[in-house]
């Protein structure tokens, strides 16, 4: 029988593909397994997709609030009703002569923690309903802005009325709206003709796999670039399971006196053998907030040793 496949895959989307469709195509590839992504891109956004397949998309959900990185090109003088290349051309403007010296001064004032208001044209929901549904029916609805923050914003590229940067922000940041945001503070108007995600953190310089590549490369299992799930996790602190404790999480009871304060922990076992995620609160009682099947495993032969 063969083993599960269970891992991470970082996807090169392509563009004019959904996240959606993007991971059905790779579920298909995988043999219907059961997977989930972290993090959308849009359609006309290429770039570094994280899919979780089988077990490991237990972990997905700590992935979500992490960094990004992404390059993106702004188109000065016309702003579009999507604010990409995709929505019609709403509103024209002048371009300014511009100098890297005065778009960096600019750029600086989107350092830090910032307020942003979501764009129309989202995923976001208004009862029950997407937001870009009501946009397409020409409806516009009030938006509380949301906090996000801006790690790193440089300039790359700069033409007459056209400009690429690299931004490192946090999760929930659109920036289709920063694009906006950030020509109108350059005196004029813009929108995004190119967007690429070069990578999810803590996944910085790490290969991905196009389509393409997946489906010249056959069983999954032996030929998918895959990372184990716990390589996601590496801004969590690690604990190591004794026996005894391992026993007891792997039966729902709490564990007293093996971590320190209220966090969210990596799980190992002796042999370093990843086994899940627990949580610690801030008594420093541990308990288990997913456990994957390889902690019953690891409990069983360490409860097999002890009974020899």
């Amino acid at each position: 029988m063969n083993d599960p496949l269970i891992g991470i895959l970082l996807l090169d989307k392509p563009l004019g593909l959904s996240s959606n469709a993007a991971l059905q195509r790779v579920r298909r590839l995988a043999g219907g397994i059961k997977a989930g992504h972290a993090g959308s891109l849009d359609p006309l956004a290429s770039g570094m997709l994280p899919i979780c397949l089988g077990e490991a998309t237990r972990v997905a959900g700590e992935m979500l609030g992490l960094r990004k990185c992404y390059q993106f090109g702004i188109q000065l003088g016309e702003r579009s009703a999507t604010g990409d290349a995709e929505g019609a051309i709403v509103e024209r403007c002048a371009v300014p002569a511009l100098t890297p010296a005065a778009v960096e001064a600019v750029l600086a004032q989107f350092h830090g923690a910032q307020r942003q208001v979501p764009p129309m044209y989202s995923a976001l929901k208004r009862d029950g309903e997407p937001l870009y549904r009501l946009a397409r029916r020409g409806q516009s609805v009030e938006r509380a802005p949301r906090s996000l923050v801006i790690d790193s914003l440089q300039l790359t590229m700069l033409q007459h009325d056209r400009l690429e940067l690299r931004v490192l922000c946090s999760k929930g940041t659109y920036i289709r709206v920063l694009a906006e945001d950030l020509a109108r503070a350059l005196g004029s108007c813009g929108r995004l003709y190119s967007l690429r995600r070069e990578y999810v953190e803590p996944f910085a310089g790490e290969g991905m796999a196009s389509l393409e590549q997946l489906e010249a490369a056959g069983d999954p299992a032996r030929n998918w670039p895959l990372l184990a799930a716990d390589r996601a996790l590496t801004h969590l602190a690690a604990l190591r399971l004794a026996p005894d404790a391992l026993g007891a999480m792997v039966h729902g009871q709490p564990v007293h006196g093996l971590a320190s304060g209220a966090a969210l922990w990596r799980l190992y076992d002796a042999a370093e053998r990843f086994l899940g995620l627990g949580e610690s609160d801030a008594a420093g009682t541990l308990r288990v907030r997913r456990l994957f099947s390889s902690a019953r495993t690891a409990a069983a032969s360490a409860s097999q040793g002890q009974s020899r």
